[in-house]
């Protein structure tokens, strides 16, 4: 199952982008109770080279601490905040400032050496927001309603593969340039012939889950000067399965289905809005569906800002 999503404001504007993903997800709920995720881009509002890590904290004495020396020793913290414990858990918010975008992969994978910690992500130009539950109950806790931003995509999961928990829900993301996320419903079956081309050229994959190897695939692509078009193209080539998912970048988003057409997807525009979704159902909740389409096998779109 699962249930994905994605939203397009065409003027560039700020709009309530987590508060129409919220009821679009929610409206998707049906398709998975695992967990669910949001990426909301343009809101932000960072300055050049600030980043916003998410790292989740176990609850025990003295561990919240060290996490803000390793990255306060690496990069002066700018601001912080926490979200309450769940589950004797808490998420670590923090800005800080880098030189450069290659030092945050480092900067991540220092901080998960840490026991019982784990960084959910790092983000310039769009907040990620994912755990496990349902739609209603994540979107309270991390007032998802209240978000602004340009484009957003999401999604909501039923667990076919790989354990739940936040850093299995969607969206995944890679760090081979910035700010590349991916929703997906269904399975990639020739996962390892797609993995081992991009871990052989430096790729660092930290699960199985085959999402994880989509993003990396079309970062790869875009990282070789692809446009976003050319790299959705050349992977509905080169994946087996049944598979449909949407890529978030900071220029917009993409969908793309497998060649058989055996997961859902349908598509909606007007004049200030594109929209996509596993369902017409989410797609009411963004606009009128009178001209919906229905994505074909083997279809790819990008519709960028």
């Amino acid at each position: 199952m699962c249930g994905i999503a994605g939203v397009v404001f065409k003027d560039k504007d700020l709009h309530p982008v987590g508060r129409f993903m919220t009821r679009m997800l929610d409206a998707l709920q049906h398709r998975g109770p695992d967990s669910a995720g949001f990426a909301l881009y343009g809101g932000l509002g960072l300055r050049e080279h600030e980043y916003l890590l998410n790292i989740e904290v176990k609850e025990k004495p003295g561990l919240l601490d060290e996490v803000k020396t390793k990255v306060d020793t690496a990069f002066p913290i700018e601001s912080e905040e926490i979200i309450p414990s769940v589950e004797n858990y808490i998420i670590y918010r923090c800005k800080v400032v880098l030189e450069s975008f290659s030092q945050l992969k480092p900067l991540i994978m220092d901080v998960d050496k840490i026991d019982d910690v784990i960084v959910l992500n790092g983000a310039h130009s769009f907040e990620m927001i994912k755990d496990v539950g349902l739609v209603k109950d994540i979107a309270a806790r991390y007032n998802t309603e209240d978000k602004m931003g340009t484009h957003a995509i999401g999604h909501t999961r039923f667990s076919t593969e790989s354990i739940v928990d936040r850093y299995h829900a969607h969206p995944f993301q890679s760090y081979i340039i910035p700010d590349i996320t991916v929703v997906h419903n269904g399975q990639i079956t020739n996962y390892w012939k797609i993995r081992d081309p991009l871990e052989r050229k430096g790729h660092v994959f930290e699960t199985n889950n085959d999402t994880e190897c989509i993003v990396h695939y079309i970062a790869d692509k875009l990282s070789q000067n692809y446009s976003l078009e050319e790299a959705l193209e050349q992977s509905v080539k080169d994946m087996d399965g049944p598979f449909s998912y949407i890529v978030g970048t900071p220029n917009g988003v993409g969908i793309a289905k497998d060649q058989l057409g055996l997961r859902p997807g349908v598509m909606a525009e007007n004049d200030e809005v594109f929209a996509v979704a596993s369902e017409e159902v989410a797609l009411r909740e963004v606009m009128d569906t009178s001209n919906i389409e229905q994505i074909s096998p083997g279809e790819s779109r990008a519709y960028t800002i």
